[in-house]
């Protein structure tokens, strides 16, 4: 069985035959994916404003809202494949694939605190996560906002490895509410990895498995527990035509397993005894500064 791709993060890069080769990440395909973003950070930008729908499932009618509730607390994992639309219509990405979805699960008998503890934890990652996170380093860690480095290991049809670096940011809502936001900044597949001739495939020329992965996880302790959301946003390149029937039916299990898998470990280093004893024991974690924001400021990217 596979284990989760990343830790404190959605991570999924999707997998094409060696058949497929060669890509290369073109300018208008990154600038069509940071307008994705832009839409749909908009569109999170407005859930917070309004207050009633910082988890997703608070934006479902009240029915389907209350059966996802129950379900999340009797310990599954929900997951949904999402799409953004602009005016009702798809965002084309051209030459590149979205693979945007959400998950949430809930954590009994935790704290806040302790989640966000274990999150930010970014050093001990490669033991919660392995063998999909190889290794784990927190690079920079200033106030709520922190700059980590992950290599990752893929391996479904084939086997990738990847060197990520990925800015944090933490944004306190309320004592009960925290959310953060997370870009890749590099992202550059590994060629022989951990042999003698090991080396970094040319960035954004690679086989376009991964590109670009954003992730945007929410926080909310309530119910006598914690609620985990993760929303999160990659770009791996456009699957060919003639692979389409072969790669497309992975593209809707893949992203599924992975998530479930991801958050279901985090559940466990949360509930398990050993690793709740640990808390507060690793002094690069700090509590979250007391600054409130009720929207995160502009990312400016572009």
């Amino acid at each position: 069985m596979r284990r989760v791709l990343l830790a404190g993060f959605l991570a999924f890069a999707y997998p094409l035959p060696e058949s497929a080769g060669a890509a290369e990440l073109r300018q208008e395909t990154t600038e069509a994916f940071n307008h994705y973003v832009r839409v749909t950070e908009a569109r999170m930008a407005e859930g917070l404003r309004d207050g009633r729908s910082f988890l997703w499932v608070d934006s479902l009618h009240e029915l389907q809202r209350d059966r996802r509730y129950a379900q999340l607390r009797e310990g599954e994992i929900v997951i949904e494949r999402l799409e953004t639309l602009e005016i009702e219509q798809p965002i084309k990405v051209p030459d590149g694939l979205v693979h945007h979805w959400v998950a949430l699960s809930f954590v009994p008998g935790v704290t806040l605190q302790q989640v966000l503890t274990l999150l930010q934890d970014y050093d001990h990652h490669e033991a919660i996560y392995k063998p999909d996170v190889l290794r784990a380093r927190l690079l920079v860690a200033d106030g709520n906002c922190f700059k980590v480095y992950l290599r990752l290991h893929q391996k479904a049809i084939i086997t990738a490895v990847f060197n990520a670096e990925f800015d944090v940011t933490y944004f306190p809502v309320d004592q009960s509410r925290v959310y953060s936001r997370t870009y890749s900044t590099r992202i550059a597949e590994v060629e022989h990895a951990d042999r003698l001739d090991e080396r970094e495939k040319p960035i954004g020329k690679d086989r376009g498995f991964l590109w670009r992965l954003n992730s945007y996880w929410r926080f909310q302790e309530k119910d006598g527990g914690v609620y985990i959301q993760l929303e999160s946003m990659a770009l791996s390149r456009r699957v060919p035509a003639l692979l389409a029937w072969m790669v497309n039916p992975l593209l809707k299990s893949i992203p599924r397993e992975y998530l479930s898998r991801l958050l279901t470990s985090t559940r466990a280093a949360l509930t398990n005894r050993s690793a709740a004893a640990s808390f507060g024991a690793f002094p690069s974690v700090k509590q979250l500064s007391t600054q409130f924001f009720l929207v995160a400021p502009s990312s400016g990217r572009s």
